[in-house]
Formats: C-alpha cells, sequence, structure tokens
C-alpha cells in the first residue's frame, strides 16, 4: 500500500518507562515532526529505548524494526529536549543511515512549551546544529501548551 508509512521509534532511555503517549497523540493529529505523513497512513512497528548511554541498543534495534518492515525511524522528542540533551543524536542517526539504510527523521511530538522555556534559559539550543534539529518539533506556542 503506497499510501502508509511503517515507522519505528527510539526513545531516550531515561524515558524508557514512558508510554508513548505523546508520540502516539502526534502521530494521531500529525503534529510535530509526524506532520510529513499528512497523506500516509502510519504503522508504528517498533518502540524501544536506545539502551542507555551510550546507546547499545541503537546497533541492534533498528535491525529488528526494519525486519517489521520499517521504512523510517523517528527519535522521540525525549532525546532533544532531556537535559541533557543526547549528546550522540547525530552519530546515531548516521550510524542507523549507514548500516541499515534507514531514514532517520530527529524529532517526534512537538516540544512542550515547559521544556523550550528551560532550554532557551539554558540556551541548550542557540547553535545553528541544534535549531536544525528542532525546527521539525518547535510547534507554535498554542501546540507546545497543548503538549506540556
Amino acid at each position: 500500500m503506497e499510501n502508509l508509512v511503517k515507522i519505528g521509534i527510539i526513545i531516550c532511555d531515561r524515558y524508557k518507562d514512558c508510554a508513548g503517549g505523546k508520540c502516539f497523540r502526534a502521530i494521531k493529529e500529525r503534529a510535530g515532526a509526524f506532520d510529513i505523513y499528512e497523506d500516509k497512513e502510519i504503522e508504528v512497528v517498533g518502540y524501544t529505548s536506545c539502551g542507555g548511554c551510550p546507546g547499545g541498543n541503537i546497533e541492534y534495534a533498528p535491525e529488528e524494526m526494519k525486519k517489521n518492515g520499517a521504512e523510517v525511524i523517528h527519535f522521540a522528542t525525549g532525546m532533544l529536549v532531556g537535559y541533557p540533551p543526547c549528546p550522540s543524536i547525530n552519530y546515531f542517526k548516521k550510524f542507523i543511515e549507514t548500516k541499515f539504510g534507514l531514514k532517520v527523521i530527529v524529532g517526534s511530538h512537538p516540544i512542550p512549551e515547559k521544556y523550550l522555556i528551560t532550554h532557551t534559559a539554558l540556551n541548550t539550543w542557540n547553535t545553528l546544529e541544534w535549531k536544525e534539529l528542532i525546527k521539525p518539533i518547535l510547534a507554535d506556542e498554542e501546540i507546545r501548551l497543548a503538549y506540556n
């Protein structure tokens, strides 16, 4: 079915007990990084954590997701909004794309407003690199507040 995209989601291990509520809500609403699928159906074929620093599960989980049909891997927004954000996110992205041939999108649900306020005060995302990474999940204030 060409109108279907199969995705896997990898979350930061700090949030391994997360039930994925904001990610699944964003999929349903096509919000945050999922807005690129506005004209497609989404099937989640895998949801797991990175395995903890330094990301041991990054070596194995994408392969299983690919076997389940994943075409795209999303790094959950928690990898960007955690304190500190994942320092290996760009390496993980490059590794998965190189080793498994899967497209990787950094982000899932919109950034909650409370995280934007704190990271702005901390100057976390003030470099061009970080501004590009958070761009797909920045959203407007109304949406950020809705995801608080």
